[in-house]
């Protein structure tokens, strides 16, 4: 079964002040005017989404919190940061390939401006995000359209990449229940990408704020499709419509954090890809386990429980992959297994040597 796969990364920033780029002291315009320098590639098109907002017209695009009046007319996009999104790939390595790519065109326009790109999945200092003013009648009646759109506060503090994935001959009851064992065997999957050690300016007490507050309230595996007669009606959501045709058929996984390490992506998407394809696992869920998630983010591999099934699910992927290259860019994930360690636990090492989170982040992401 030939698989596709495309990437979507979230970027934290850190302004030319040294601190923390967020909402609170950065401006939609600060950032667009990076965005206005960046390529757009025609031939992207029809199949990246560009959305009713318009802000989505390049492979790079500003995450935020869309504002809109009455009449629903865009005002104002207060930010979180900047994403990067992939053209659909035949593999996860040229995905991983042209994501670098654009991320270092990204890098360089931002040192113009005064900006540097990190990565870490919650915001470091922010505890909440409150909309300013309150939403109006339109911008309720918006939120309340699907369980994505009323949760739409907590993603503007966290920072995390979809991997998607599809396959020719995948049918629609089988990409729902292939996202349903991404759902439910997702508290043994997101240790793997642990980056979200900080919380109100400090160091947390587990090693994915992200995960502790998002996952749950938010989907872990969606499938996009055009049947709607396969649509599930769920909160957080396990179905979509698709909003363009190339979505059809499409199985995201969301739940992960953020990586400065873009390889590491390659063997999650494997990882992905290789539990899609092996047929001994039965555990399904249309939504994820909140507790369960709140469970892993605090305690990682140490978990004994934890890491047992994390374990099973890389024998049991590795075995699916018949391509041993595949199956050998799962090794790195078993290391973290063997020393339980995320790239959490590296970030903290950094803080605790540079003892304070902004140079921290700067140094993981001059690391790799």
């Amino acid at each position: 079964m030939k698989f596709r796969f495309g990437l979507e990364h979230e970027i934290a920033l850190i302004n030319s002040d040294g601190a923390f780029a967020d909402f609170t002291n950065t401006a939609f315009s600060e950032l667009e005017a990076v965005v206005e320098t960046l390529p757009v590639y025609p031939s992207d098109y029809p199949q990246l989404r560009i959305g009713d907002a318009g802000i989505k017209h390049k492979r790079w695009y500003i995450e935020g919190f869309e504002r809109y009046d009455l009449e629903g007319k865009v005002l104002d996009c207060p930010p979180k940061g900047i994403e990067i999104r992939t053209t659909i790939c035949d593999d996860i390595n040229t995905a991983v390939a042209e994501l670098t790519q654009s991320y270092q065109l990204l890098k360089a326009e931002l040192r113009k401006k005064g900006f540097r790109p990190t990565a870490v999945s919650f915001n470091p200092y922010q505890t909440e995000y409150i909309p300013d003013p309150p939403l109006n009648m339109f911008e309720q009646k918006m939120r309340g359209e699907s369980p994505e759109a009323g949760t739409a506060h907590i993603h503007m503090l966290t920072q995390g990449p979809d991997i998607s994935l599809s396959a020719e001959g995948l049918s629609t009851e089988d990409a729902i229940d292939a996202a349903k064992k991404l759902t439910y065997y997702s508290p043994y999957l997101v240790p793997f990408s642990f980056n979200s050690p900080f919380y109100n300016g400090k160091v947390w007490n587990g090693l994915s704020v992200r995960t502790y507050v998002r996952t749950g309230r938010r989907p872990a595996a969606m499938v996009f499709m055009d049947d709607l007669a396969h649509m599930i009606d769920s909160a957080p959501s396990l179905t979509q419509k698709a909003r363009v045709p190339a979505e059809n058929g499409r199985i995201e996984f969301k739940a992960f954090d953020s990586s400065p390490d873009f390889g590491l992506y390659a063997s999650l998407g494997l990882l992905l890809k290789g539990l899609i394809l092996e047929d001994t696992l039965y555990g399904r869920a249309v939504v994820p386990d909140g507790n369960l998630h709140q469970r892993s983010a605090a305690t990682g591999f140490d978990d004994p429980a934890i890491r047992a099934m994390s374990t099973e699910l890389v024998d049991a992927a590795q075995a699916a992959l018949d391509d041993f290259r595949e199956a050998e860019r799962l090794e790195p994930l078993r290391q973290m297994l063997e020393t339980r360690r995320t790239p959490a636990h590296a970030l903290i090492d950094l803080y605790r040597q540079t003892g304070n989170i902004e140079q921290a982040l700067v140094e993981q992401a001059r690391l790799q």
